[in-house]
């Protein structure tokens, strides 16, 4: 199991030594590649894949600049849902193309519904499914997020743009409003003012760079090289001690929702709950003894 270790606790190695060391991590590299895809399903309109220990979801309906119908989030929650289970995935990774994340719901889809279609069908209920999966989830955002494109981002965890992302809410334009978290979420990433206007107006986007200065998102880098830099992250988090990155997950997501003082006391829980587990003592030991933790999320 390939770890990420400080470079101040890594003992310097021969020029022999360190091209021995590069030669087995590609080779481990490779072979976990190969061993990942060994059960990964075909989609429609996603792609699935593994790498190392993080999951991939590319969604893709090219023609549609990748526009959230039905089908593709059925198909992105049954995903997340596999890697949920999976052992050995540690964190998931969703992107787009690079012209578009995803320009929105599926207009086409929606246009002949009438409310007795959406309210019985509790049409969009299904996109919530991803909240609830513990693992964390990054958006790695390029080109447009639009709609229901940004709705889905904001419902990861962390998202990372490419320089040319463009994040709105544009509902208001079709006689709708947001209706999978846009009037909830984005407020409290970019506050009050400036949702309202996003959302009122409909034609008020944010760039990759507001969006950075506002909040939204974690990390503007080059379009080439999102995924990369999406995945690597992910592969961080991947390695840490699952119950300590899950609990950490749900507690940030939960401060949303409840009074400061029973946060506080639900994190401090949690945080003593952790000292029964054997990656504390194997995370304490390592920091002690100067060396690289290894956890085995028990």
């Amino acid at each position: 199991m390939l770890r990420f270790i400080s470079p101040s606790i890594i003992r310097p190695l021969s020029a022999t030594k360190a091209t021995s060391v590069r030669a087995f991590s590609t080779a481990f590299v490779s072979r976990q590649a190969v061993a990942g895809t060994a059960d990964e399903k075909s989609y429609t309109h996603i792609i699935a894949e593994t790498k190392g220990k993080v999951g991939l979801i590319t969604l893709n309906r090219p023609k549609a600049l990748n526009a959230l119908c039905s089908d593709l989030f059925t198909e992105v929650n049954e995903a997340l849902r596999s890697y949920d289970k999976n052992e050995n995935i540690g964190a998931v990774v969703i992107t787009g193309s690079k012209k578009a994340f995803a320009a929105g719901a599926d207009i086409k889809e929606m246009k002949d519904n009438t409310f007795v279609d959406t309210y019985t069908q509790n049409f969009l209920g299904h996109w919530a499914e991803m909240t609830e999966i513990k693992k964390p989830i990054i958006a790695a955002v390029n080109g447009y997020a639009l709609g229901g494109g940004c709705e889905l981002a904001m419902m990861c965890d962390i998202i990372y743009a490419g320089e040319k992302a463009v994040f709105g809410q544009p509902e208001i334009k079709l006689g709708i409003i947001p209706g999978a978290g846009g009037t909830q979420r984005l407020v409290k990433a970019v506050g009050k003012s400036k949702a309202m206007e996003m959302i009122l107006a409909g034609n008020i986007n944010l760039n990759a760079t507001e969006a950075l200065s506002l909040g939204l998102v974690s990390k503007v880098v080059p379009a080439d090289d999102l995924v990369e830099e999406a995945l690597k992250t992910a592969g961080i988090i991947a390695e840490m001690s699952q119950p300590s990155v899950q609990m950490a997950k749900e507690l940030i997501n939960k401060s949303f929702e409840i009074p400061l003082s029973a946060g506080l006391r639900w994190e401090r829980v949690l945080f003593q709950t952790l000292f029964g587990t054997a990656d504390q003592k194997e995370g304490m030991n390592a920091f002690a003894e100067k060396r690289a933790a290894t956890f085995t999320n028990k």
